[in-house]
């Protein structure tokens, strides 16, 4: 399985960018894909993640309501819609195979999110 995520850059508090997270060798048709980050100084932590079965989702508490994940299946690509964002969402972002850190089994090269002024 590999994982490329994009998208990321330096953006003003309030404002918006989307993530893309283009995927591939997944041997079956149902998979989970899922966004963590890594702020300076903190432990990785789950930001969403999206089930290609029912179509699924799963949001944090901090990011509920401003982030929105979806994904196109025909070109194989999540995306992760990161409305209002506030200078604690800079961050180094990653896609993964899984939900739970416990159960990542493949992390695909961050994408660097900057939010300031």
């Amino acid at each position: 399985v590999q994982l490329q995520a994009s998208g990321g850059g330096l953006v003003q508090p309030g404002g918006s960018l989307r993530l893309s997270c283009a995927h591939s060798g997944f041997t079956l048709d149902e998979y989970t894909i899922g966004w963590f980050r890594q702020a300076p100084g903190k432990e990785r932590e789950g930001v969403s993640c999206i089930s290609s079965r029912d179509g699924n989702t799963r949001y944090s508490e901090s990011v509920k309501g401003r982030f929105t994940i979806s994904r196109d299946g025909a070109k194989k690509t999540v995306y992760l819609q990161m409305n209002s964002l506030k200078p604690e969402d800079t961050a180094v972002h990653y896609c993964t195979d899984a939900c739970m850190y416990s159960r990542v089994q493949n992390w695909g090269k961050g994408t660097l999110v900057t939010v300031s002024s």
